[in-house]
């Protein structure tokens, strides 16, 4: 199983009968899964097969579905309301003797607002179904490539951040080769100071500034973060080797890298160290940005 990106983008459509239908799905970064869904009016009621189709696939993004429909004009049925057309007449009938005008015509009253009424033949329970059934499969063809499309990303991804993680490690070997100097370079400058201080001070005992001095030394001893950097990069590639959802993992990861080269930058003595440990935090920000893209 592979890695996979947050973002995508895919469209499916199709009919059945004088029914049609666009689907429309985007998909963003996202701490979880988060499903925003557009339905015409009608069908608010898909809105939870869309969600529950979504989360049966997917584990974290940010959703936006969309369903656009058209229907072609079916069968119009005229039907005279009859009730109105009575009372129109007994209008008429009252009216007679009290007005000098010519008895209306039938056509006349037919175009009366709401004698004649159109309307289109009552669907079948069992059509509409059927139609919902085929849109279900049609939005399932719009996750499965917008999967494929995320999948995609997510290959291009693992050879981004498979490239941060060799940066790291190269960081980190010669933060390593520039530590274990380190210790000698101390002693050598501690020893000029001690000299200078015991001239100052020639009532210090030796033996008190020598503890002082291995004090110093382990305190700026930084092999137990590059030890904990090269654990977290052997167990990052193990997580892009596993695949599937493991941007969140990842993620921690990122947090811990970052953690480890604050403690070994304040540590360090040394200003080539100092550096390295600044690039460091450098390439790991990269890797950062580039795993909060992956679900």
């Amino acid at each position: 199983m592979s890695i996979a990106s947050m973002t995508g983008f895919a469209r499916s459509q199709g009919h059945e009968g004088d029914f049609g239908w666009r689907w429309e799905v985007r998909s963003v970064n996202a701490r979880g899964l988060d499903v925003r869904c557009r339905m015409p009016p009608g069908l608010e009621a898909f809105e939870l097969v869309a969600r529950a189709a979504v989360a049966e696939r997917f584990e974290r993004g940010g959703f936006n579905l969309s369903l656009a429909v058209s229907r072609s004009p079916g069968e119009v049925k005229l039907v005279l309301n009859r009730e109105m057309l009575d009372q129109l007449l007994g209008v008429v009938r009252d009216l007679e003797g009290e007005v000098d005008a010519a008895p209306p015509r039938l056509d006349g009253l037919l175009r009366v607002r709401g004698v004649l009424e159109e309307t289109e033949e009552e669907e079948a329970e069992t059509t509409r179904t059927r139609r919902e059934a085929v849109m279900a499969e049609s939005l399932n063809e719009a996750l499965v490539a917008i999967a494929a499309m995320r999948r995609g990303e997510g290959e291009r991804l693992a050879g981004i951040v498979e490239g941060h993680l060799e940066r790291i490690g190269e960081r980190c070997s010669k933060a390593a080769s520039l530590a274990a100097a380190q210790p000698e370079a101390m002693k050598a400058r501690l020893k000029e100071q001690v000299s200078a201080l015991l001239e100052e001070l020639p009532a210090v005992p030796e033996d008190r500034l020598a503890q002082e001095a291995a004090l110093l030394i382990s305190k700026a001893d930084v092999r137990e973060e590059i030890d904990r950097i090269e654990s977290h990069i052997a167990a990052a590639r193990e997580l892009i080797a596993q695949g599937g959802p493991v941007g969140r993992r990842l993620d921690f990861l990122a947090q811990e890298f970052n953690r480890e080269a604050n403690t070994l930058c304040s540590k360090s003595v040394d200003l080539e160290l100092t550096r390295v440990g600044l690039e460091l935090k450098a390439v790991i920000e990269q890797f950062r940005e580039q795993i909060r893209n992956i679900e």
